[in-house]
């Protein structure tokens, strides 16, 4: 974690009220089971919106907010969400897939059987995200938010968690095998039950203050 980074707070809601271009608003359309592959959409406000079963591969979204969107059954590959804001958001059985996700922000959003697998979500904003059951594999989350987060039986595996803010994390019988807890102070989390490797043991036990031999 960088030193002049601040902590977020543990669900961040914006005080000040969402004020879209109206030019760019997209709202209360049925997306259902559209192809965005190839699409390219920058600043747009999507506000109550489905997207139950859209697939993408290689659609860019930049600076973009979504309010009230479900993304049941959704599948992205390859796609580029940067600096985007999810609020109130469903991710309900959703994919992503190789997918870029730098410097987005999830507030007060629903995860059910949500995976994601590889890709780049480094300084992704997740605080008090309730992740439970959640899967990461091969992800890049370096610096990512991940503040009280609710990992309990979460799988994230072979995944870049350095300088990851961690702080009061639950992560009970979590899958973390493979994945760089170097950022993990074990006095903050909730470990009870988890799975890690040797080489990560040793990473525990020296942030213990034990001298491994």
């Amino acid at each position: 974690m960088t030193p002049d980074r601040p902590r977020a707070n543990i669900d961040p809601v914006s005080h000040e009220p969402l004020i879209p271009d109206p030019e760019l608003v997209i709202r209360d359309q049925d997306w259902y089971g559209h192809d965005l592959s190839g699409r390219r959409y920058a600043h747009h406000s999507f506000i109550d919106t489905d997207w139950t079963e859209v697939t993408d591969e290689g659609a860019v979204f930049e600076h973009c907010a979504f309010s009230g969107v479900r993304f049941n059954a959704s599948r992205h590959t390859a796609a580029a969400f940067t600096n985007c804001t999810f609020k109130r958001c469903v991710f309900f059985d959703t994919h992503f897939t190789d997918c870029k996700l730098v410097g987005s922000l999830f507030q007060q959003c629903a995860f059910t059987l949500f995976r994601v697998s590889r890709g780049d979500w480094s300084f992704v904003g997740l605080p008090g995200a309730d992740l439970r059951e959640a899967v990461f594999d091969g992800v890049r989350m370096r610096e990512a938010d991940l503040t009280a987060a609710r990992l309990e039986k979460a799988t994230v595996t072979g995944t870049d968690l350095s300088g990851a803010m961690l702080h009061s994390s639950k992560l009970t019988g979590a899958d973390l095998r493979g994945s760089d807890l170097s950022s993990l102070d074990p006095l903050t989390v909730e470990l009870a039950g988890a799975k890690i490797g040797l080489d990560q043991a040793v990473v525990i036990a020296t942030a213990l203050g034990l001298d491994v031999t």
